[in-house]
Order: C-alpha cells, then sequence, then structure tokens
C-alpha cells in the first residue's frame, strides 16, 4: 500500500490523526455559522440596550481572547497586513468616543462609542482569526450562509407558524427576529454571494455545493418577502460584482438563476394572498395561509435540492465545452442587455412618456416633501419614492449648521425636531453618510473616508484586483477573498440607505469578514505558523502583549457594560419607590447616576422618586440639573415644564415649555402644555 493510500486510510495511524482535521472544516463552518446567528437573534434591531450590552460584551472579549492568541501563536507574514486599517477605525472609535464632550445627548454618545468600540473588536478579531486559521476562509463564508438561512429561516417561519412564534404582528412585512423589515433583507442580501461561491466552486463535496440553490431560493423569498428594496440594489451590486471578478460566471448564473426563478414564484404567489400581505388580518386567516405558505417552501427546497444535485452531476459527468460556455455567457450578457431595455420601453409606453417618468421618479425619490405616501406592500418593491430625502435633507441642514464636529453620536435623533415637517419620530437619518455628517460633522466624515480608503486598498491587494498577485491564478481561496469582498460591498451599499449598520446581526456579519480581507493579505503570500512555545521564549515581549490586548478587552467591556448597569440600578430605585422605601430608592438612584453622570433618564427618575416622597423641591432640582445637562434636548424642558404645571407654577411652565417648543415646533405634547400654561385650554 503507497503512503498516499496509508494516509487516506482512516484504520491507518496517520489516518486517524488525518480524521479531526478533516472534521475541523465542518466544525468550524457550523462554529462561525452558530456564532453569528447568535448576534443576530440575540441584539434584535439594535435600538434595546439590554441585549446589545450583552452582545458588545461578548464581542469585546472574545476579540481581546483571539488577539491575544493570535500574538502568541498566530501566523505571520513580511507584515501587518491590515494594520492602517485598524488604525483608521480605532481613530473613528476616538472621535465617537470625544464626541461625548460636545454632544447634544452625552449619554447617547456614550452608546454610540461602545457600540463602535466593539465594531473595532470585531474588525480585530477577523484579523486575529486569519493569522490563526487562514485556512478556515471557506468555514467563514459557510458560516455566513448557515448564518442567514438560520435567521430567515426563522424570520418565515413567523408567517407559517404565526400562532407560535408571532401573534401579534399587524404587518404583513417580514420584520422578525430584528423587529425591521430592512434588516431582514439585509440578511438576507449579504448571504447572496456566499451562496454563488458555494453552489459555483470547484473544490469540495458536490453535496455540500448542492446545497446552496435551496439556501438562495429561502433568502430570495426571505427577502421579498421583507419588501426591502434596498437589500435589493444592494444584492444586486454585489452579485454584479461578484460576476465581474469571478472567473466561475456560468456556474454562479446557473445558481443565481435557477434560485431566483424558484424564490421569486413563491414571493409572487405569497403577494397575490391577501393574509400573506395585507396588514391586520386575523390571526386565524394568518396562520391558514402561512401553513400554505409553509408547504410551498417546503416544496421549493425539495425542488432547489434536486435541481442543484442534477445540475453538479451533470456538469462533473460531461463539462461544456469551450464553444458551448461561450455561447452561454453571450446569451447571458444579451438577456442582461434587454433589461434595461425592456425597461426604457416600459417607460415610454407608460401615460408619462420616457422623459415623464424618469422625471417623476427623480422627484418622488428626492424631493423631501413627496412621497409620505408609501405602504407597506408589495407594491412598494417598484415604487421609486421614498422619505428617506426628508430624513436625508434634516440631516443635512443639522450638518451645516454644525459643520465641524456635528451635534454628538446619537445627536440626530435629539436634533432632528427642530427641522422636521412632520410628527414622526425618528431616531435616525437612514444612511451612513448622512448621518455621519449629523452626528460627528466633517471630523467624522473624514475619518470615515480615509477609513474607506484604506479597507478598500487592503480588501482589493488581497483579492489580487492590484498588487503583484493581479496577474496569479485564480485559486479557491483567491475566490473565496472575492466572495467576502462581495458581502462586504452589499452591506456598504445597504449602510449607504439605511441605518441598518445599527443592527448587530448585520453590521458584525459583515466586519468580521471586512476584517478578514484587510488582515489576510496578498493570497500567493503564505501565513506561516508560529511556534508558540519556542518563540515566547525568545522574544517575552509577546506575553505582554498579549495581556496588553485582553486588558483593553476588559476595559471595553466594563465601559460598554456600565450604560446597562446604570439602567438596571435605575429600575431598581422606581421598584424601591413603588413599596415606598424611598430611603432605598434615594441610594439606589444615585448609585446609578455615579455609574452613568452623562443620563438624563436618571434625573427623571429621580425626580418622580422625590415628588412620590412630597419633595417638590428636590424633584425640580433634579430635572433643572437634566436641562444644565442637555439645554439642546426638547424633552428636558417639555419635563420641567410639565412638572411646573403640575405644581401649580404656571408662569415658570410657559417659560420652559416655550424652550421645548423652540428645540420641536411640531411636538403635540408640548403644544397642549403650553396651551394649559397659557390658561387657553
Amino acid at each position: 500500500m503507497s503512503s498516499h493510500a496509508a494516509s487516506a486510510d482512516p484504520r491507518s495511524f496517520a489516518g486517524r490523526l488525518a480524521l479531526p482535521r478533516v472534521a475541523a472544516e465542518p466544525l468550524a463552518t457550523l462554529a462561525f455559522g452558530a456564532v453569528l446567528a447568535a448576534i443576530a437573534l440575540e441584539g434584535g434591531g439594535g435600538l434595546q440596550l439590554g441585549p446589545v450590552t450583552k452582545v458588545e460584551l461578548a464581542i469585546d472579549v472574545v476579540a481581546g481572547a483571539l488577539t491575544a492568541a493570535a500574538i502568541v501563536a498566530g501566523g505571520h507574514t513580511r507584515r501587518l497586513w491590515g494594520a492602517l486599517t485598524l488604525t483608521l477605525m480605532t481613530l473613528l472609535v476616538a472621535v465617537t468616543a470625544a464626541s461625548i464632550t460636545w454632544a447634544v445627548e452625552p449619554s447617547g454618545a456614550w452608546v454610540e462609542a461602545n457600540r463602535t468600540l466593539s465594531y473595532l473588536a470585531t474588525m480585530v478579531a477577523g484579523v486575529a482569526l486569519v493569522r490563526l486559521f487562514p485556512q478556515r476562509w471557506s468555514s467563514l463564508l459557510g458560516g455566513v450562509v448557515l448564518a442567514s438561512v438560520a435567521v430567515c429561516g426563522y424570520a418565515l417561519l413567523t408567517k407559517v407558524f404565526p400562532g407560535s412564534l408571532n401573534p401579534d404582528e399587524i404587518y404583513a412585512r417580514l420584520r422578525e427576529p430584528f423587529g425591521y423589515w430592512n434588516a431582514v433583507g439585509l440578511m438576507a442580501a449579504a448571504a447572496g454571494p456566499a451562496c454563488l461561491w458555494l453552489g459555483a466552486r470547484r473544490s469540495g463535496h458536490a453535496a455540500v455545493s448542492a446545497l446552496a440553490y435551496p439556501a438562495l431560493g429561502l433568502l430570495f423569498v426571505a427577502l421579498l418577502l421583507a419588501y426591502s428594496r434596498g437589500a435589493l440594489l444592494a444584492l444586486a451590486v454585489g452579485c454584479a460584482l461578484w460576476f465581474a471578478i469571478v472567473p466561475l460566471r456560468l456556474r454562479g448564473v446557473a445558481v443565481l438563476a435557477t434560485s431566483a426563478f424558484c424564490g421569486g414564484l413563491v414571493a409572487f404567489w405569497a403577494f397575490a394572498s391577501n393574509p400573506l400581505s395585507t396588514d391586520n388580518v386575523a390571526l386565524a386567516d394568518r396562520a391558514s395561509a402561512g401553513h400554505e405558505l409553509g408547504i410551498a417552501l417546503v416544496a421549493m427546497l425539495a425542488v432547489l435540492l434536486v435541481a442543484g444535485l442534477g445540475i453538479g452531476f451533470a456538469s462533473a459527468q460531461r463539462a461544456p465545452s469551450l464553444e458551448a460556455r461561450r455561447q452561454a455567457g453571450v446569451l447571458v450578457l444579451v438577456v442582461l442587455a434587454l433589461v434595461p431595455v425592456a425597461l426604457v420601453g416600459a417607460l415610454a409606453l407608460s401615460s408619462r412618456g420616457l422623459g415623464g417618468s424618469l422625471s417623476n421618479g427623480w422627484t418622488n425619490l428626492t424631493d423631501p416633501h413627496a412621497n409620505g405616501n408609501i405602504t407597506n406592500s408589495p407594491d412598494r418593491l417598484t415604487a421609486v419614492g421614498s422619505v428617506r430625502a426628508r430624513y436625508w435633507n434634516e440631516a443635512l441642514k443639522i450638518a451645516k449648521a454644525q459643520k465641524a464636529l456635528g451635534v454628538g453620536a446619537g445627536g440626530y435623533a435629539t436634533v432632528r425636531p427642530r427641522y422636521r415637517t412632520d410628527t414622526l419620530d425618528v431616531r435616525h437619518a437612514h444612511g451612513y453618510v448622512v448621518q455621519t455628517l449629523a452626528d460627528l460633522g466633517a471630523l467624522g466624515m473624514g475619518v470615515s473616508l480615509a477609513l474607506l480608503a484604506a479597507w478598500l486598498a487592503a480588501a482589493t491587494r488581497t483579492v489580487g484586483l492590484w498588487g503583484p498577485g493581479r496577474h496569479g491564478p485564480w485559486t479557491a481561496e483567491r475566490v473565496g477573498m472575492a466572495t467576502l469582498l462581495s458581502v462586504c460591498v452589499v452591506f456598504g451599499v445597504h449602510s449607504f440607505v439605511d441605518w441598518t449598520w445599527f443592527v448587530p446581526g448585520n453590521a458584525v456579519l459583515a466586519l468580521l469578514c471586512a476584517g478578514w480581507l484587510a488582515g489576510r493579505g496578498p493570497t500567493d503570500e503564505p501565513i506561516e505558523r508560529l511556534r508558540a512555545p519556542r518563540l515566547t521564549m525568545r522574544e517575552p515581549w509577546r506575553i505582554g502583549l498579549a495581556l496588553v490586548a485582553v486588558a483593553v478587552a476588559v476595559v471595553a467591556a466594563w465601559t460598554s457594560w456600565q450604560p446597562q448597569r446604570a439602567v438596571a440600578e435605575g429600575s431598581d430605585a422606581l421598584g424601591s419607590a413603588e413599596a415606598l422605601h424611598f430611603d432605598q430608592a434615594r441610594a439606589q438612584i444615585a448609585r446609578a447616576e455615579r455609574i452613568n453622570p452623562l443620563s438624563v433618564d436618571l434625573l427623571f427618575q429621580q425626580a418622580a422618586i422625590e415628588r412620590a416622597d412630597g419633595d417638590t423641591a428636590g424633584g425640580r432640582g433634579a430635572l433643572q440639573e437634566a436641562v444644565r445637562n442637555e439645554p439642546a434636548n426638547p424633552a428636558t424642558w417639555l419635563a420641567l415644564a410639565e412638572f411646573e404645571l403640575s405644581e401649580g407654577r404656571k408662569p415658570q411652565a410657559l417659560s420652559a415649555v416655550g424652550s421645548a417648543l423652540y428645540l420641536d415646533p411640531r411636538s403635540q405634547e408640548a403644544i397642549s402644555t403650553y396651551l394649559q400654561a397659557s390658561g387657553r385650554q
């Protein structure tokens, strides 16, 4: 028996040693998928401090451990790839944290600094992982697919079994587990290029590659049922990039076309079902239609699995000739070219004509006073209008007023009421660029652009789009790196038109891929393993640097925990006050304020406790301190005005509510308080 055969025989000693290494790849894939899915499910929509804090703590601690391990035992190349990217990301964290000093809402800026710090930790973890396990890039891509399928599969199950998973839902649009439909759409879109890689790759088990077909079909259904136009746009751009640079185009077209066709059929059938596409439907009707959707999904998955196996088997048995591939490529290009031609023809035949349709579409897209009537129905997938123009316009007005530094991280929501023309409460500007200009001004935008440029340079060099490796062969790893780039581009495009970078499940998935890309370096440059025991004896500084990394992670985790810790103390204080234990309540609220001296919410709670105990002066003093801490926040002035009005001090209430109305002229609550204080109601 040859040595090769002996090493492959599981009964031999070499074979027994090789089996764990073979099993390591699927285990690593499952680990990546489980972690990314857990982050998405636990973090939710990114708006609840408690769940987000848990995610941030876990990320900070794990990133510290991975960094320490990479320093001591990780691989090395000729240089530390990704260093400039991480440096600029660190600078962005520093700017975000520094904005606490000038923020209109300092406590909110602290929360955003913690979020940005956890995103830096995610990128650091990506760099550490590629130096520890450079061969596990395929596991990361597989984990992206697994996590997206798990999250989007759960989202679809909320429609299949609404009685058990989502009985109180009033909207037809798919939005769980994030509570936001566009986050579901982005989760589906982000894995699109990874599914193309899985189904088109030349390496790997054929049966596993065939799973790309049902996976992508399910993701298409979830994306379409979320009615997310931004996610569709991001998926189109990401897939276009993948097809432009990866030389597996016909294989990729087979995956994309087959999955999109079947997924589209199921989605359009669901659009035609009123219980599945109409808001405010009775639970019994939703459940009945949901069970039908479940049957359709199972049938689709079965058909796509068979199709994937059949296509894979056929291509393996008899690969198409060069002439057949050329003809197929020409056919695909012709079909793609006919799409814009058909679109132009449809617009030309419309009642407005081509010019009128284009003009109307541009107006609906950019006019901040238009498009307030876009509904949550499947029709929105073909609508051009959006309310984003309104949010962007308001963000640009804020940025114009505070050009250099902005209003502080997270300050858009606090300052927007002064500029709004509606009564909606909006927390985000629905776009990274406009939100950053409003929150961090030209400084934050400049750092963000520098970070983007540095990362793009690092990522495209890793893929081999420039530099010495651009003429090298398209190895399996190089194709994988191009796929990771496409995943990141999907996230970047969507972040330009929405606020989903606040959603941990979306952001962490993309930033982990971004860190891996930046830290890998050119794929033709191998990452050599370090021999940790011998090395650390010769270079003890590595142990010291690893300990520093762990210490930084602990400090970051502690910093992230403090706002939530203060919230918990404040809740306990209110509970003690309800039980008439006022001394205990005062001690607890004082502890909470020492933990987070930036929070005006704790001062509101202190005022409520003092007033419940009959200390009117103490309650007033707490609210006056809140006004001094956040004079540009209409909520602090309104709280003081309502307190003074309840105490019969109408002149003082009128003075305070005047400031609240200046900062939020359309606040119905402030208007009502003003009318009462002025004796007009």
